[in-house]
């Protein structure tokens, strides 16, 4: 089993945010390009363009914000559209098996919440990674709560 790493300590897929950060200015600033060069479009019509690419971008950033944030009190889950703080003795298992898209976290509740900001797609060896950092994190804290509770 790998070490535990320091905490706090944050786990977001660094490479899929920036390209999903650069595609969305990208997009936005053609669009928004396309809305100035048009010389028969009015005001509104430009406006509209402009909104769209800025739509385009927000969804986009929604996309790059996920993440994984472990700390001394538990692990906040942030998902594409939702934040979650679970406590350590909330989390059971760490799942990422092959073929997986993210991280899967089960808890004690007997539900599954994915964790998206550990996600293989394109930088694999360090999903890998950081899975087994947050499962010997978890396994750690889940030991030092059963000693705790002994004692």
């Amino acid at each position: 089993m790998p070490d535990a790493p320091a905490l706090p300590v944050t786990f977001r897929p660094g490479s899929t945010r920036v390209i999903l950060l650069t595609a969305g200015v990208v997009i936005f600033l053609v669009i928004f390009g396309i809305a100035m060069l048009l010389e028969q479009l009015g005001p509104g019509e430009r406006l509209t363009f402009v909104i769209t690419g800025a739509l385009i971008f927000w969804a986009l950033a929604r996309f790059a914000r996920v993440k994984v944030v472990a700390d001394e009190s538990g692990v906040t889950v942030v998902n594409i559209a939702s934040r979650r703080h679970l406590d350590w003795a909330e989390i059971l298992q760490v799942n990422l098996r092959p073929g997986d898209p993210w991280v899967y976290l089960n808890l004690s509740d007997g539900t599954s919440l994915p964790a998206l900001g550990i996600q293989p797609g394109i930088a694999r060896q360090r999903a890998i990674a950081d899975a087994q950092a947050l499962r010997a994190l978890a396994e750690a804290r889940s030991t030092a709560r059963a000693t705790e509770d002994r004692v």
